[in-house]
């Protein structure tokens, strides 16, 4: 958990990157898949989140995701073999070819942010 004052946050959306400033108005999104960068006076931080929502209400942003790790902590190889193993991932029905498409969406998006080193 990470609390702290912010004078800005962009999460993924599930449609789209959301920045939120200071004084916004009250929102609630689902996330997605990606980074979540905090900005604070002294120092930024990176975070992989996989899902979850985001609700501001009061000048406070929460975030309630299954999955936060930050970049630092994501290991490129694994990152790697999960893209390999999704890729190996029968896809002979919608729900089997959603499942793999999944793996793949959350293996790609880690290896973006180990290899931006956002």
């Amino acid at each position: 958990m990470l609390d702290t004052a912010a004078t800005f946050v962009a999460f993924p959306a599930h449609d789209g990157e959301v920045g939120i400033l200071p004084q916004r108005a009250p929102l609630v999104y689902k996330l997605g898949i990606g980074a979540l960068r905090i900005k604070t006076p002294s120092e930024t931080h990176v975070y992989y989140i996989d899902g979850g929502f985001a609700q501001m209400a009061d000048n406070k942003l929460a975030i309630l995701t299954e999955q936060a790790r930050k970049t630092a902590d994501i290991q490129p190889a694994a990152a790697e073999k999960a893209l390999a193993d999704a890729r190996s991932m029968p896809g002979t029905d919608a729900t089997t070819r959603e499942a793999r498409e999944n793996a793949m969406r959350r293996a790609k998006a880690q290896l973006r942010l180990v290899r931006q080193k956002v």
